[in-house]
């Protein structure tokens, strides 16, 4: 029983990776029909900054476009833009509380 959940952890991690070397594969041959590799996306950015008080004080940003590729994972640095137009608001913490 054990030798064979191994062999299907195994044959799932194989599938995975093969999926993001196609995934890759399409983004950078432009497959299919040459679409665009990259994206915009605009997203709110939210700065979460703790204070030696223990208050937090909050930043935003304007709304501001963001780079993204049209793939299902993350290539290149950039999340993919089904996630990014998904999640427009983005919080970022600076500190530890």
């Amino acid at each position: 029983m054990k030798r064979i959940s191994i062999i299907v952890a195994i044959c799932i991690l194989l599938a995975v990776a093969l999926v993001y070397v196609c995934d890759s594969v399409s983004l950078t041959y432009r497959i299919p029909n040459n679409r665009a590799q990259f994206g915009s996306v605009i997203v709110q950015r939210t700065w979460v900054i703790p204070m030696k008080d223990g208050k937090t004080q909050y930043a935003f940003d304007p709304p501001g476009p963001q780079d993204c590729v049209n793939s299902l994972f993350p290539h290149f640095g950039d999340p993919p833009c089904w996630y990014l137009s998904r999640h427009p608001k983005q919080q970022v913490n600076t500190g530890s509380q």
